[in-house]
C-alpha cells in the first residue's frame, strides 16, 4: 500500500530528529536517554510466557489502567503482564504503582512504529494479546499484529471530533488500522460511532475505566496529612494538572484576587516543568513552599508547589475546590473523575474537547462548573469556598457521579476474554 510505504518512509526520515528530540528533552528529564534500544525493538527484559501486553502511553493511561491490570492478574494467574509506555514519566509511574507486583508485571518502551522494530518487539515478548489504552493507533503495529494473528484490542477508547477529522485526512491508512483491530471498547456512543465511521468493525460501549479507579486508602491518609500541614485556618484552592501558558495568568490573578488565608496548591501536569513553575511563582512575588520538602506549611505561604508524582488523589482529597488545567489553554483539558471520586468540587475552562462527555456530565449533575477564563474561575472558586452549603452539595454530586458510572472494567474484561481464549499468535516470520 502506497500510503503505508510513505508513512514508514516519513518515520525513517524523521528518526534523526526523533533522537535529537530525546536528547533535547533529556535536558530536563535525563531518563529520556535510558532504555533507548527498546525504542527500536531491542530488549533485555525477559518474561515467561504467556504474556498479556497492555500499552499505557504516559502517566494518565498508566494510572487509569490499574483496575484493568488487577482484573487481568486475578483472572489469569498464570500470565505475566507487560506494560509498555512511550514516556519516562509513564514508566516511573508504573514502577511506583505496580513495582510490588514484579515479576508478574514488567515495564518496557513500545518501539517506534517502524516495521522491523515492531517485529523485534513481537518476536521478543510473543504476547498472547495486545491491549491499547485509550486511542493509541499505530498503523504498522496494527498491521504486524494482524499478520501474526495477535489479537489487538483498544479499550477505554475515546475519539474527539477533532481527532477523528485528523485520522480521516490519512484516509485508507487509518481505515485499515481501525478495521484490523480485533475489538474496541469505547467510552461513549459518540466515541464508538466516530471509530465505526473510520472503519472499526467490532465496537462495544464499555464506559470509562477511570471511574473504577477508587482512591486507595493510602491516598486518603495522605490527604488528611496534607490538611494537617496546611493548618486549620487555611482554605485550599487546588490548581491541578496545569500546563504551559496557564500558570502565569493564574498566579497573577491569584495574587490580585485571593486573600492570604487562601492557599494555592499548584500541581503542574508534567514533572519536567516543576522548576520552571517554581520560577513563575517567585516572579509573581508569592511566598512558596514545595511538597518535596515535607515540612508544615507556614501561615504566610501563599503557594504550595505539588512537585510530586502519583499523589493527585491526595491533592484533590485535601482541597476545598479544584481548578483543572489544560482547559484554559487550547489543550483539551484533563479528566475530572479523580476529583469527583473524592468529592472535590471542580471548575473547568472552555477547552475540554478531549474529555467532552465526562466534563459535560459532571457539569450537568452539579459536580463541576465551567468558567470562561482563569480570573472568572478564581472568582467562582472563592464563591464556592465561601459557601459551605454549595461546596457540600457539589461534593455529594461528585461522589454520586463517580460511583454511578463504575463497572467499565467488568465490561472490558467481557470484551477481552473471548480474544484471549482463542488467541494463537505466531512470532513474526512463522507460518
Amino acid at each position: 500500500m502506497i500510503l503505508r510505504s510513505l508513512y514508514t518512509l516519513v518515520w525513517l526520515i524523521a528518526l534523526p530528529f526523533v533522537l535529537l528530540r530525546l536528547v533535547w528533552r533529556a535536558r530536563r528529564q535525563p531518563d529520556y536517554l535510558r532504555h533507548i534500544p527498546e525504542r527500536f525493538g531491542f530488549y533485555r527484559t525477559r518474561l515467561n510466557n504467556p504474556v498479556i501486553w497492555l500499552h499505557a502511553v504516559s502517566v494518565g493511561e498508566t494510572r487509569a489502567c490499574a483496575p484493568l491490570l488487577h482484573a487481568l492478574l486475578d483472572t489469569y494467574p498464570d500470565h505475566r503482564v507487560l506494560l509498555t509506555h512511550m514516556t519516562p514519566t509513564g514508566r516511573a509511574t508504573a514502577a511506583e504503582l505496580y513495582g510490588k507486583l514484579a515479576p508478574r508485571v514488567q515495564s518496557a518502551y513500545l518501539p517506534y512504529d517502524i516495521p522491523w522494530a515492531i517485529s523485534g518487539f513481537l518476536r521478543h515478548f510473543h504476547p498472547r494479546i495486545g491491549i491499547l489504552m485509550e486511542t493509541e493507533l499505530w498503523p504498522n503495529l496494527v498491521r504486524a499484529c494482524h499478520h501474526t494473528g495477535t489479537p489487538l484490542a483498544m479499550v477505554n477508547a475515546r475519539l474527539s471530533a477533532r481527532s477523528a477529522k485528523g485520522y480521516s485526512r490519512i484516509g485508507g491508512l487509518a481505515r485499515e488500522a481501525f478495521a484490523h483491530l480485533s475489538a474496541i471498547g469505547a467510552q461513549t456512543e459518540a466515541d464508538g460511532q466516530r471509530m465505526a465511521d473510520l472503519g472499526a468493525r467490532s465496537v462495544m460501549i464499555t464506559g470509562n475505566i477511570k471511574f473504577d479507579n477508587a482512591p486507595p486508602p493510602a491516598m486518603q491518609a495522605l490527604a488528611a496529612d496534607f490538611r494537617n500541614r496546611f493548618g486549620p485556618q487555611r482554605e485550599i484552592l487546588l490548581a491541578a494538572s496545569t500546563r504551559e501558558g496557564e500558570e502565569g495568568p493564574l498566579l497573577e490573578a491569584f495574587a490580585r484576587m485571593c486573600p492570604p488565608e487562601v492557599l494555592l496548591v499548584l500541581v503542574p501536569r508534567h514533572p519536567d516543568r516543576f522548576d520552571e513553575v517554581a520560577k513563575l511563582v517567585k516572579r509573581a512575588g508569592l511566598k512558596m513552599q514545595k511538597r518535596s520538602k515535607g515540612v508544615p506549611v507556614m501561615a504566610d505561604t501563599r503557594v504550595w508547589l505539588g512537585d510530586s508524582m502519583g499523589e493527585m488523589h491526595a491533592y484533590y482529597g485535601a482541597a476545598d475546590v479544584a481548578i483543572i488545567g489544560g482547559s484554559w489553554a487550547r489543550l483539551g483539558g484533563q479528566n475530572p473523575i479523580e476529583a469527583s471520586a473524592v468529592g472535590c468540587p471542580v471548575i473547568v475552562g472552555p477547552h475540554t474537547f478531549n474529555f467532552k462527555a465526562v466534563c459535560e456530565q459532571a457539569i450537568e449533575v452539579g459536580a463541576a462548573v465551567r468558567a470562561d477564563d482563569i480570573a472568572d474561575a478564581l472568582q467562582v472558586a472563592l464563591e464556592i469556598i465561601a459557601d459551605p452549603i454549595r461546596r457540600k452539595t457539589m461534593s455529594a454530586a461528585g461522589s454520586l457521579f463517580a460511583h454511578s458510572h463504575r463497572g467499565a472494567t467488568g465490561r472490558t474484561m467481557d470484551l477481552i476474554t473471548p480474544l484471549l481464549r482463542t488467541a494463537r499468535p505466531r512470532r513474526p516470520g512463522e507460518r
